[in-house]
C-alpha cells in the first residue's frame, strides 16, 4: 500500500489478535507484538500483496536493565515496492529464548548471531548460533548496559610463552552505576552542581 494510514488499517484488520499497538511516526510504521506472534506477523507482512516487506534491514536490541522485561527486540523491515519502512518490536525477559527467523529471512543468520554475541539472547532453531564478533572464549555480552567498560579479561601476547594469553582485568570496576536519564534532562551530577550554584547566588 502506498499510504501508511491505509497500511496501518490493513495490518490491524488482518492481524487483529496479533497486534498490540501501531503508530505512524517519522514516515514509518511502528508495530508492537508479543514474541509468540512474531513468525505469523512476519510471514504476513512479507507475503501479502498489499504490504511486501521483503527485505530485513537489521535486528537490534534495546537494553532496559532495571525492567523485568529487560530486552526490546527490534526488527527493521523495508518494502521496496511501496517504499515504506516498518519497525516491529516486542519485549522479553533476560532468560527467554526467542524464535529464529532465518527460515523467513535467510539474511537474519548473522544478525541473530550478532544479537546473541552482544546481548546473550538465544534463538530457537538457528542453524549456527555462535559468537560472530568476539572470541569464542569471551566472557559476558558487551552491549548490555551492565557490562564493565574495561571488560572482564585482557588479551596480550606473551613473549615467554610465545602465544596469546588471557588475564583478568586488573583495573577497578567503578563504572557500574548508570545514569539512565536522557541527556536533554541533564545528568545527575550536572543537576547537583547547578543546584549548588543557584544556592550560592541566593
Amino acid at each position: 500500500m502506498k499510504n501508511l494510514i491505509d497500511l496501518e488499517k490493513k495490518i490491524n484488520s488482518e492481524l487483529t489478535t496479533k497486534i498490540n499497538k501501531t503508530k505512524i511516526k517519522h514516515n514509518q510504521i511502528y508495530i508492537e507484538i508479543d514474541k509468540e506472534d512474531l513468525i505469523d506477523v512476519l510471514l504476513f507482512v512479507k507475503t501479502n500483496k498489499d504490504t511486501k516487506f521483503r527485505q530485513l534491514i537489521d535486528i537490534t536490541v534495546v537494553d532496559y536493565p532495571e525492567e523485568s522485561q529487560r530486552f526490546k527486540i527490534v526488527y527493521l523491515l523495508l518494502s521496496h515496492e511501496f517504499n515504506q519502512r516498518m519497525i516491529l518490536s516486542y519485549f522479553i525477559n533476560e532468560k527467554e529464548v526467542i524464535s529464529s527467523i532465518t527460515s523467513i529471512f535467510p539474511s537474519a543468520n548473522w544478525m541473530e548471531r550478532e544479537v546473541f554475541d552482544m546481548y546473550g539472547i538465544k534463538f530457537n532453531n538457528h542453524p549456527d548460533l555462535r559468537r560472530i564478533l568476539t572470541d569464542y572464549d569471551f566472557e559476558g555480552f558487551p552491549l548490555r548496559k551492565d557490562f564493565p567498560l574495561t571488560g572482564n579479561k585482557e588479551v596480550r601476547y606473551s613473549e615467554d610463552e610465545k602465544k596469546v594469553i588471557y588475564e583478568p582485568v586488573k583495573l577497578e570496576q567503578n563504572y557500574r552505576n548508570f545514569d539512565y536519564r536522557s541527556p536533554w534532562e541533564g545528568t545527575k551530577y550536572i543537576q547537583e552542581q547547578s543546584n549548588k550554584d543557584n544556592d550560592k547566588k541566593n
